[in-house]
């Protein structure tokens, strides 16, 4: 008989507490395309790494840059983007890492017998860790890192607490989520009594905005389909729209919130258009574009994630994505088929 899953999650816990004490040198990485928590909790536990006197490095492909605008005020100590020399020395440290399938320049590091510790907080976590703290009652990675750094025995320092700050904020919907808790509000204290200035911060994040970013959102907002009395709303973005609003691809982070505030709405998805380096359509190799489909739910009934796996995706029950080639029109009926099985219509 398997231990009870709070007695798992608490074994896991010490697990991770225990190889990050004993680890010399290590490597922390998170998914391709990171966001706030992704970002944040990568530079925090960087930071505490580095605090408690290992040699630790941060690891981001150039590929990856530029990095979301509004996150640029962070900083990355200990970058590199190049796998170190001695990557066979190193304890892997994945964070907010659903799937290691999810960044393949980091899953490229998993050498045969390497250590890998799995830090997250998605519900559909795949354990691909040597140690799995996957924690899916915490409202962002970075609330596990805050967790993690206190057992360690870390300082949280003015830095430490800006960039776990971001985490929170961004992946709680500035607190709005259904998976904010009473504890996300005391880490929010704790981080506030550090010295972070909350409106700046705000401010970078959320209010800073290129113009650019103004018009692509009026281009997905021109692009709002509704289907089946209001409750699917979809948008797309192509290649072509983001250079017409000379936008890059971070821009159209924001844009699915409009849609899944639609009143009736039970699920909203924002299509785009993935781009390579030069600002051009991805296509495979039969020519069809890659696209990005983020999806968002509004109502109880829907989990988001179980739809974004039947497309090898994943993420959140409320908000998750995944990647695939296919035409609108499959794609649309797809959707629409996915939300009248979960809600059984």
């Amino acid at each position: 008989m398997s231990a009870p899953a709070p007695l798992r999650a608490a074994l896991a816990r010490d697990q991770l507490i225990a190889a990050l004490r004993e680890a010399d040198k290590l490597v922390v990485v998170t998914h391709e395309h990171p966001d706030g928590d992704a970002l944040g909790s990568l530079i925090a536990t960087q930071l505490i790494l580095t605090q408690l006197g290992k040699d630790s490095v941060l690891y981001i492909v150039d590929g990856e840059f530029p990095l979301p605008y509004e996150y640029g005020f962070l900083g990355l100590p200990g970058h590199i983007s190049a796998p170190p020399t001695d990557l066979a020395e190193r304890t892997l440290v994945f964070l907010d890492c659903g799937n290691i399938d999810r960044n393949p320049a980091a899953a490229a590091l998993c050498i045969p017998g390497a250590k890998i510790l799995n830090v997250d907080h998605h519900h559909d976590n795949t354990r691909f860790g040597t140690v799995n703290h996957v924690d899916a009652e915490a409202s962002c990675t970075a609330e596990i890192v805050w967790g993690l750094m206190g057992a360690l025995g870390a300082e949280l320092t003015p830095q430490i607490a800006e960039a776990l700050y971001v985490g929170l904020l961004t992946d709680s919907g500035s607190f709005n989520y259904d998976s904010t808790s009473p504890r996300s509000h005391l880490m929010a204290a704790e981080l506030i009594a550090a010295g972070i200035e909350v409106h700046r911060i705000y401010r970078r994040v959320y209010e800073d905005v290129p113009y650019a970013k103004l018009a692509l959102l009026a281009r997905g907002l021109s692009r709002v389909e509704r289907y089946d009395d209001g409750r699917l709303i979809v948008s797309q973005l192509s290649a072509e729209d983001f250079a017409g609003a000379a936008a890059e691809s971070s821009y159209s982070e924001g844009v699915i919130d409009h849609l899944r505030a639609v009143r009736d709405t039970v699920m909203a998805a924002l299509v785009r258009d993935r781009l390579d380096p030069t600002g051009a359509a991805e296509l495979t190799s039969d020519g069809a574009r890659v696209r990005k489909v983020s999806l968002r739910a509004s109502d109880d009934r829907v989990d988001v994630s179980a739809i974004a796996r039947e497309l090898g995706g994943g993420g959140h029950r409320a908000a998750a994505g995944f990647t695939t080639s296919l035409a609108w029109e499959p794609l649309v009926a797809f959707l629409r088929a996915a939300l009248e099985r979960q809600l059984g219509a």
